[in-house]
């Protein structure tokens, strides 16, 4: 009998990691391939290229039934572009590709390129290209995402060294929360249709889930302090899956203080509600699209008075691996329980 490998048995970094391994580049301009946010191009000129491609499914990344098509649009570009972030490089082009059923007019999909629009825009980026096809079922959107960066500047998952400090931009926890309301709503409206979604309130999390923002101006801020981060990542499936890949790539472990995590008041608020942990939330929520980073000590001086970043902890030896340090100076294993494609 042939033998059958379950996807969700290796998640999905294993997966590109096991399909990839046997593909060695054959070009020198090939800086970065596989495995970071995205790849780094060499164009013989003063600036590199970075290069990053995502896929959005309908019933798997988003619901058409709370997540309203020009919110969608503009999120596809913005989650797109943070990849381009997360390797301290500044977004340039997209390009757009879609396949929908006859179940979407034209209108409709005037409306999502409307999302895109405002959103490529805010982040002075062209749209350049992309393709179009028809679907049997739903929804599904393409979009690659194009930067440049300095060479000297360019931030690799991988560049953290032993007893460098662990910052993050923003708070954590909103969009996994904001999710939480979405599903609850729908769940009433399934059952009484004629019941309005109670969405007063929630403000801060909607807005965190269904618009969330690509830090460009957490890269215009380093730069402004001269600030080169060391290894870095977006927050896309949780901070606690990201701490494990920068862990894993610089090969060292870490120590998280759990008291320096930040959470909004929003966030207490609403995990209370829900019967959740916000430190929780924040660390396996994902899709709040923050950068975390790694600097180098000497630099602390630097991003100290910023209301941007918070140091929320450290690197350290391999042998003691990413840790939490609770309230309690208790420390313990960090998991990773956000995002996984295959077993979500």
């Amino acid at each position: 009998m042939e033998n059958r490998t379950e996807l969700d048995s290796l998640g999905e970094f294993e997966l590109i990691n096991h399909l990839t391994q046997y593909f060695v580049p054959q070009h020198e301009t090939t800086l970065k391939g596989v495995g970071d946010d995205a790849a780094v191009l060499a164009t013989g000129g003063s600036t590199d290229q970075v290069v990053t491609t995502d896929l959005l499914l309908e019933g798997v990344h988003f619901d058409l039934m709370y997540t309203p098509l020009k919110h969608l649009g503009y999120k596809a570009i913005a989650v797109n572009v943070s990849d381009i972030c997360a390797m301290n490089a500044t977004p340039k082009y997209v390009t757009v590709s879609f396949a929908v059923s006859n179940r979407f007019s034209l209108e409709a999909i005037e409306e999502l390129y409307a999302g895109m629009q405002i959103a490529c825009e805010k982040y002075g980026v062209d749209l350049i290209g992309g393709d179009t096809s028809t679907a049997l079922h739903g929804m599904t959107l393409s979009i690659t995402a194009i930067g440049e960066v300095y060479p000297e500047k360019v931030s690799y998952r991988s560049g953290a060294k032993l007893n460098d400090l662990l910052v993050v931009t923003g708070d954590l926890g909103a969009a996994y929360l904001g999710l939480q309301v979405l599903e609850r709503e729908k769940e009433v409206y399934k059952a009484t249709p004629s019941i309005q979604p109670e969405l007063i309130g929630y403000d801060y999390v909607l807005q965190r889930q269904l618009k969330p923002e690509a830090r460009v101006d957490a890269i215009q801020f380093l730069d402004d302090l001269k600030v080169t981060p060391t290894a870095m990542i977006d927050i896309s499936d949780g901070l606690s899956s990201e701490i494990m890949h920068l862990c894993t790539q610089s090969e060292l472990g870490c120590d998280l203080y759990e008291a320096k995590i930040p959470v909004s008041p929003d966030v207490q608020r609403v995990a209370e509600e829900f019967h959740l942990d916000a430190t929780t939330c924040a660390l396996n929520g994902g899709e709040d699209y923050e950068l975390l980073f790694t600097i180098s000590q000497s630099d602390y001086e630097k991003i100290k008075g910023s209301p941007h970043f918070t140091v929320i902890g450290h690197m350290t030896e391999k042998v003691s691996g990413p840790r939490i340090i609770t309230r309690g100076n208790e420390a313990i294993a960090l998991r990773a329980q956000g995002w996984n494609a295959f077993n979500a």
